[in-house]
């Protein structure tokens, strides 16, 4: 049988969409180590063995530090097991001061935060008051001190006072 190399140069070049024997879609690796919900697959292992469950309805949490800042983590994911005291936070987490965080967080503050609070507060007003004697002593570098009463002079210029000029005749 005679091959048509024309024909079968045709038929090479053409491509062929679908058919027998064509992929019916698109495959999309995914990468190792990561689910489609972004969660990791051995802490979901270990959320299984502490039977812990999720907990809806929360939409922020805020962490004290000793050192007055906050570790804020907006829309967490938790998941938690009340009869074990068992919580577990995850999501973006982020360092902000307690100034920052300041209108809306008076309600989560405890007794320990209240008290840090008010450390901070007192802080901030002997800063602003140290910076502020700085600053009255910058502006008042370049002027001396006066010691003296003007008013004593004053009334010593309408007396006739003998001046240098008066005693060289």
């Amino acid at each position: 049988m005679p091959i048509d190399q024309e024909k079968l140069a045709k038929l090479q070049s053409a491509q062929r969409v679908g058919g027998k024997g064509a992929p019916r879609r698109k495959v999309v690796k995914k990468p190792k180590g990561a689910v489609a919900g972004g969660d990791d697959p051995k802490l979901q292992a270990a959320m299984k063995k502490l039977a812990v469950q999720p907990l809806t309805g929360i939409e922020e949490v805020n962490m004290f530090k000793a050192d007055g800042n906050v570790l804020h983590i907006d829309a967490p994911k938790v998941h938690g097991d009340v009869g074990s005291n068992t919580l577990a936070v995850y999501g973006k987490a982020q360092n902000k001061e307690l100034t920052e965080l300041l209108p809306g967080i008076l309600s989560q503050l405890g007794p320990e935060s209240l008290a840090s609070l008010r450390k901070l507060a007192e802080s901030y007003q002997a800063i602003s008051a140290q910076q502020a004697e700085a600053q009255k002593a910058a502006e008042n570098e370049g002027v001396p001190e006066v010691s003296g009463n003007f008013d004593e002079v004053e009334q010593g210029k309408d007396a006739p006072a003998e001046t240098q000029v008066d005693q060289l005749d």
